[in-house]
């Protein structure tokens, strides 16, 4: 699966929901996002079962503002509509494969578990 664009119009219905869901927030400006880009892309035809969503942050200024981006690239992983990874920086393929096969063995049910008594 290619990338997704992501707005704040369909942010919750593609990013926020079962499954696993990666999403990049980007600038063209910026020159780690640009470097990250093909490994990011990379990795949505290599996984065609997870949704891959990009925000450019300079025509979505609302809802990186909503989602409070500091800096970029920052990369955010939802499962089951819960965010289980949040970092800024650009990951090189080895540590992005690495996080994707970690975000799939999670214990989704203790992970809820958590939130709910956090």
């Amino acid at each position: 699966m290619a990338t997704v664009q992501l707005t704040g119009e369909n942010f919750e219905e593609k990013a926020i929901g079962d499954g696993i869901t990666l999403v990049d927030f980007w600038a063209s400006w910026c020159g780690p996002c640009r470097a990250f880009a093909p490994v990011f892309e990379k990795a949505s035809e290599t996984h065609t079962d997870i949704t891959f969503g990009k925000v450019d942050t300079e025509a979505e200024q609302a809802l990186a503002a909503a989602a409070q981006i500091s800096a970029i690239p920052t990369l955010m992983v939802f499962r089951d509509g819960v965010l289980v990874f949040r970092e800024a920086g650009a990951l090189p393929a080895k540590a992005l494969e690495e996080l994707i096969t970690s975000v799939r063995g999670l214990d989704m049910d203790e992970v809820k578990a958590k939130v709910a008594s956090a």
